[in-house]
């Protein structure tokens, strides 16, 4: 994709001169959709990003909040790998792992926990099953092979995504103040040390081809701007990292993603209000006969660019032998321009602030989509429970988590399949309690096709329900803003609708924002994506102990909703059994507005967490992929069971969030807990029987626990 006429003058115009071939192709991608965030970044600003706990917020390779009452501060980012997982499904994903592990090392962190949410077209295609196939693996190859476990996460199957998967990948990390680094160079005379794999000519281009449609021959055209991962060199890159940081011998740190070493080094140095003098020639590289742009815009795979204090530049080259790395010092940090220079010419001299903050914001139309009509099909109730039990999106995905070694750090109190991951921090705090984590990662590209706005809140309220099941008080939120082409105007008025959702419905929740990644023109020749707006949303509990989402059969069922319903928008309805964006008129045709949401969902959350804290409570799961009917399937087990009564169809499949299941032995405790925050409707009881028993109205449906398993189990029947 060349540098467009427009930006080619404003270039000419701030360099007094035409670019040299290196430049072209560095503000090519620097001023790149992925890069500059052109269309997005106008829309950015509505996200509440400060906090009691934040410590660095967004700009940096990875946000950082401290846990409360505790010296830890934890990293959290998250990032796309869309277009490169459509082309190369297995490198693709993997490199999206290794990318957003060492924006985690640049922090000064140690990784430790990954979440993946991947949306793919139907299930039935068989393309969509060799995409979901080739992801998982390249994701449990690269997760399992460097050590760190990938605890949660979500998949979905959706029309719109036929032609361009999404892969977004969050990754936390933990670190103290004293090992923070950040991606701001800091003094002049410092050096520049490239460090990790030789630089060889794989993801050339990768930030433009980020940043177009897919176009119908992409699987074999754009293969060479898929980069190639090799996790056991991420391994060592981390330990490594974590000797560097040991020894205090790092100023500032990028890691090389996008853009390769120019936007690394340029971006690095821009941050800290500096230039760079670079010498391509000192990179190490594995391929001869590479060229000036090749070097500097290679997107090779498990690289640092580090700022070292020229004193410390021998000892960072010695612990790099020992990891059996390669180690350049490249250049140095000045002040001027961002220079760089081969074979005796200078192939790039520009201002640093201008390629890597000088990309002119687009000014784009928009054109709302109009609100759906309620046109409600018939349907039997049997045939309708099966069917969304059995839809993919709903159905288990034991046979994706079980590829991932989720063990691995022996802190995953409570493993993927749950509402919420739990994690074990190992240390105490100022009172000598035990400290966890829990973090929860997805989104519902049913729910914001139906309606980008209530959609996109509900999202932030279903991953806040999701951490409140588990006992654990959101601190803050990281976001991957999938969207298609921001040229169609009812493309990006759907794209900006759900972030302004997505950005109220978090301030609503008291969760800042503290960093993310957008990733746009998710279009192929079968149209674009949904909005689809990933959120990771990271929180803390005292304590690991998290009741779990099964039934142990010796208490009631209760119903935990929200107080009161709004509607989220527009297009949306007050009604909290409304069935848009729900799973059964998926299957069933139809259409609805999309369900009420929680008027006010800070007060819910506070409300679960509570309840979830009670000694009487035995097991919470929240609703959301096929509403009541998904949820209390997923409760029964072998053993334990539930018999449970609600009042239609409506209130069974309806999606709205913010509702849990609770099995309790203290209903009235549990009541008194919620107070005016919540409302409490009895559902029936939990039993020992190991059977599901639904009564709807008039009519009641009944299956053992060999039954829903079988239902639940279309993945792994499909795939293994």
């Amino acid at each position: 994709m060349p540098l467009a006429d427009a930006d080619h003058e404003l270039v000419v115009g701030e360099l007094g001169r035409e670019p040299t071939r290196a430049e072209q192709h560095l503000f090519e991608n620097l001023w790149s959709e992925h890069c500059a965030y052109r269309s997005s970044r106008p829309l950015l600003s509505a996200f509440e990003s400060e906090g009691e706990h934040v410590e660095i917020g967004p700009g940096d390779d990875a946000a950082v909040v401290r846990v409360p009452g505790t010296d830890t501060l934890l990293t959290f980012g998250i990032e796309s790998h869309n277009h490169p997982s459509y082309v190369d499904p297995y490198d693709g994903a993997a490199t999206g792992v290794g990318g957003i592990v060492r924006d985690t090392l640049s922090m000064g962190a140690y990784p430790i926990a990954l979440a993946d949410s991947l949306y793919f077209g139907p299930f039935d295609r068989e393309h969509s099953r060799y995409l979901l196939d080739g992801v998982v693996e390249g994701i449990a190859d690269y997760g399992n092979a460097i050590g760190v476990p990938t605890v949660a996460g979500s998949v979905a199957f959706e029309e719109g995504h036929i032609g361009n998967p999404l892969v977004n990948v969050a990754c936390v990390g933990k670190t103290t103040p004293d090992r923070l680094v950040t991606a701001e160079a800091q003094e002049a005379g410092n050096r520049l040390v490239l460090l990790g794999n030789a630089t060889g000519r794989d993801g050339l281009g990768g930030a433009s081809f980020a940043s177009e449609d897919l176009a119908e021959d992409a699987e074999t055209e754009d293969r060479p701007a898929v980069q190639v991962g090799d996790p056991y060199s991420e391994k060592l890159l981390i330990e490594c990292n974590e000797a560097l940081i040991d020894e205090g011998l790092i100023e500032s740190a990028r890691d090389l993603g996008a853009a390769g070493l120019g936007g690394a080094s340029s971006e690095l140095v821009a941050k800290g209000g500096f230039g760079a003098d670079i010498d391509l020639e000192a990179v190490h590289r594995r391929e001869p006969g590479m060229n000036a742009t090749e070097i500097l815009l290679a997107e090779s795979q498990e690289r640092m660019c580090y700022e070292v204090a020229p004193e410390n530049v021998e000892r960072v080259a010695e612990i790099a032998e020992r990891f059996d790395l390669g180690c350049s010092d490249i250049g140095e940090v000045v002040e001027g321009n961002y220079v760089c220079r081969f074979e005796g010419e200078t192939v790039v001299d520009a201002s640093a602030e201008y390629l890597a903050e000088g990309a002119p914001m687009n000014d784009l139309g928009r054109e709302p989509a109009a609100a759906p009509e309620r046109d409600l099909p018939e349907f039997d109730l049997e045939d309708a429970f099966e069917t969304v039990v059995a839809d993919p999106t709903a159905a288990s995905k034991a046979w994706v988590y079980r590829q991932y070694d989720h063990e691995v750090g022996l802190r995953t109190a409570t493993p993927p399949g749950d509402d919420a991951a739990v994690l074990a921090l190992h240390e105490t705090g100022e009172a000598d309690e035990e400290h966890a984590i829990a973090l929860s990662s997805g989104a519902n590209p049913h729910w914001t096709d139906t309606d980008p706005e209530s959609g996109a809140r509900a999202v932030a309220v279903e991953n806040a329900t999701n951490l409140a099941a588990k006992g654990a008080t959101p601190l803050a939120a990281v976001d991957c803003l999938n969207g298609g082409n921001p040229e169609d105007p009812e493309t990006y008025d759907g794209f900006a609708a759900a972030v302004d959702g997505l950005a109220e419905a978090c301030a609503d929740l008291s969760v800042p924002v503290v960093g993310g990644n957008v990733s746009l023109y998710n279009d192929s020749e079968t149209g674009p994506v949904a909005a689809t707006p990933t959120l990771a949303v990271l929180g803390t509990r005292e304590g690991y102990e998290a009741p779990p989402a099964t039934v142990s059969g010796e208490g009631d069922l209760v119903l935990v909703e929200p107080a009161a319903y709004v509607a989220g928008s527009g297009i949306g309805s007050d009604d909290p059994n409304a069935l848009g964006g729900s799973l059964l008129l998926e299957a069933f045709g139809g259409s609805d507005r999309f369900p009420g949401l929680p008027a006010d969902p800070g007060a819910l959350v506070d409300a679960l967490v509570r309840v979830a804290d009670l000694d009487s409570t035995l097991a919470t799961h929240d609703t959301s992929d096929g509403g009541l009917a998904v949820t209390l399937a997923e409760m029964v087990t072998d053993a334990a069971g539930v018999d449970p009564a609600v009042e239609d169809d409506a209130a069974l499949f309806s999606e709205t969030p913010g509702r849990i299941v609770v099995e309790t032995t203290d209903a009235d405790a549990l009541a008194e807990a919620v107070g005016d925050d919540a409302t409490v409707t009895e559902l029936g009881t939990a039993t020992g029987t190991g059977d599901l028993s639904i009564t709807v109205g008039e009519e009641s449906i009944r299956y053992d626990a060999a039954g829903i398993a079988d239902l639940r189990d279309v993945l792994a029947r499909e795939l293994d």
